[in-house]
């Protein structure tokens, strides 16, 4: 069984591959499942580290004394750190190469888990897990332009599927790995085991992820990398799936950021309840990305992006009628909620894809811009949910509902798709 799955996915992964400009690429130097699962775990570092230590939170403010608005900010910095991370790794991927900038990062994280470990009060610990933020952030940005380098768009979007299914994995179990090492170890042994982490993934990725980029771009300086910026900015299929990406992650946040509120504190049921009714959701997306992966191919990019931003705006109405009608249970708000986040994995990795194929001598650029607009705007939602919490379900559901109306409206900057309607 696990042999003829993996004939299965190297078949995926190896038909049909041509390069962005038509040419057949260089054949890469490892096999392809070893570098998606390599790629994969580079990219579910940053999801695993900003989660994992969740838990702790309470008995980082306990220890050393400061409110929970102090210790929150242990999170919120590192989150803000991985949105301008990506603003940089992308470009200097393109000037300097793939390998030496992930290279890079993976010493920057384990400095960081070292910082964060031996800290002695919560200026140091914010600053371990801003180096963290800043290392993991290579790896989510990088990992997406060599799948770009190596394979046609069609192509990349299946293989991306797969690193996006390993970015829902991580924060899932995350919160539950970090829970049983500060009851055990305590909440230093969150950063040891990160620290592990990041060590085992240099370690592999060294030998088997192969410099990708074939013309590096030279002189790329602050004024290099506004202007690639501005000049993707300024092509509208690039701004129709970066908003696609965006709102994506946007609804997936308001959805994180208001669920616990209104399942314990709206309709009273147990923590517990609530992380198990959340693997739903993330089942749900799972589900959508290995869709993703399976039916590309035949369907065609565009398509999926139409069908699941279309079908992400269907369950949203559905959850808004289930609150209009009071229906107010954990099953009408988490089925919902799965059936987005099902959509929600037929758009990322398709729009992803699509979003670093725009301009191929700058897909670094595009990863790391893209990756910035889609923590950034994940982060309001998440911010606005929590912000407008009144007692009821309405504010989850309307941002959620807002998020993916956005997203569908996203499309319209896609000239592609007026030769698909005609299609």
């Amino acid at each position: 069984m696990r042999r003829a799955a993996s004939s299965m996915l190297w078949m995926a992964m190896t038909n049909s591959i041509s390069s962005p400009t038509g040419r057949p690429p260089a054949p890469p130097v490892v096999n392809p499942v070893l570098l998606v699962a390599v790629l994969a775990a580079l990219a579910a570092l940053g999801p695993l580290s900003m989660h994992i230590f969740l838990p702790a939170l309470p008995v980082i403010a306990l220890e050393f004394s400061v409110t929970a608005g102090t210790a929150q900010l242990v999170l919120s910095v590192a989150l803000f750190a991985i949105a301008l991370s990506t603003l940089v790794y992308g470009p200097l991927s393109d000037r300097f190469g793939r390998r030496p900038v992930m290279i890079a990062g993976l010493v920057i994280f384990l400095a960081g888990s070292a910082v964060a470990a031996a800290a002695p009060g919560v200026p140091l610990l914010i600053g371990g897990r801003v180096l963290q933020a800043v290392g993991a952030a290579a790896g989510m940005t990088v990992g997406r332009a060599v799948i770009r380098d190596l394979y046609d768009r069609e192509t990349a979007a299946r293989l991306m599927a797969y690193t996006v299914t390993a970015l829902v994995v991580a924060p899932t179990v995350a919160p539950l790995i970090g829970g049983l090492l500060n009851d055990f170890a305590g909440w230093r042994a969150i950063f040891v085991f990160s620290a592990g982490l990041g060590v085992v993934v240099l370690l592999v990725a060294m030998p088997k992820v192969p410099e990708t980029i074939g013309e590096r771009l030279a002189g790329v300086g602050l004024r290099g990398m506004i202007g690639g910026f501005g000049s993707l900015l300024r092509v509208p299929q690039f701004c129709g799936y970066a908003g696609l990406i965006s709102f994506g992650m946007g609804m997936f946040m308001a959805f994180i950021g208001a669920a616990p509120y209104v399942t314990i504190g709206v309709l009273g049921r147990p923590p517990t309840e609530f992380g198990l009714y959340f693997m739903l959701v993330s089942a749900g997306f799972m589900l959508g990305t290995l869709t993703t992966a399976r039916v590309t191919k035949r369907v065609g990019l565009d398509r999926m992006l139409v069908f699941g931003s279309a079908l992400s705006v269907c369950f949203g109405l559905v959850l808004i009628g289930m609150v209009g009608a009071h229906i107010w249970t954990t099953w009408a708000f988490f089925l919902p909620g799965a059936g987005m986040a099902f959509a929600n994995g037929l758009i990322m990795p398709n729009a992803q894809s699509a979003a670093i194929s725009v301009n191929p001598r700058l897909a670094g650029s595009a990863s790391g811009l893209t990756g910035f607009l889609q923590m950034s705007t994940g982060a309001l939602f998440a911010q606005a949910a929590g912000s407008l919490q009144n007692g009821t379900p309405w504010p989850m559901a309307g941002l959620m509902l807002g998020a993916a109306i956005c997203a569908l409206l996203s499309i319209t900057m896609l000239p592609r798709l007026g030769r698909l309607r005609r299609s």
